[in-house]
């Protein structure tokens, strides 16, 4: 079933910042400052690029002393066809599966324009360890989404809590750009991000679509 995965989200990482709830609440007060003076209206998207990509069991490169990592738990929805301009209503019927996502970043300074030096190092998207079928996921919007790392719960919260759902961002997003199968959308990173160190291991579970395992390993200097 993994390597179905990896068969199947071949194609281009999406990510979605600012989708739970807890998460923009906490921001608001920054977006009714200039120059914004008011939250997002449109998703906010980042892509990681391909040379993040990264499986269940491998190695995370921590960027070293005076820099800070933070895993990203994060529920994956993986495209079955191309979808452009779909609405809300067929919106679920483009998805071929979702999987469990790890989507590791330096702290960001700015949720609007998230920084390629902090999203887009290498290894940076872990993504499995398998893609369960959207047949087999009755509701995507109430899966439980827990961080463990060296086997202590770090962050924890649900599907239930984001701020635009599934069906929604595949229609925002398909307004202006083709999404294509293997395409992987990452719905959002709930609030309450922690530090990682050399040495931890961190795990992402999601409730019916199995545990992410991930090993933080120090940048070796030649």
């Amino acid at each position: 079933m993994s390597r179905a995965l990896h068969d199947v989200a071949t194609g281009t990482l999406f990510g979605v910042a600012l989708n739970y709830q807890g998460l923009l609440k906490q921001r608001l007060a920054e977006f009714e400052q200039p120059p914004y003076q008011k939250p997002p209206v449109k998703p906010v998207l980042f892509i990681k690029t391909p040379n993040t990509r990264n499986q269940h069991g491998a190695e995370v490169v921590h960027p070293g002393q005076g820099e800070r990592l933070q895993p990203g738990p994060a529920l994956g929805v993986v495209m079955g066809k191309s979808a452009s301009r779909v609405s809300p209503a067929e919106a679920l019927d483009y998805v071929a599966g979702y999987t469990v996502v790890n989507e590791f970043s330096l702290p960001e300074d700015s949720y609007y324009r998230p920084a390629v030096k902090a999203k887009c190092r290498d290894g940076f998207c872990a993504i499995g360890p398998e893609l369960i079928p959207a047949a087999q996921v009755s509701n995507p919007h109430n899966l439980a989404i827990t961080l463990y790392v060296n086997g202590e719960i770090r962050q924890q919260n649900t599907t239930a809590n984001f701020v635009r759902n599934i069906p929604l961002l595949i229609a925002e997003i398909s307004e202006f750009m083709t999404l294509h199968a293997g395409d992987v959308l990452i719905t959002g990173t709930p609030e309450g991000r922690v530090d990682v160190q050399p040495g931890d291991t961190v795990e992402v579970e999601i409730s019916g679509l199995g545990r992410l395992v991930n090993h933080i390993k120090a940048e070796e200097h030649s």
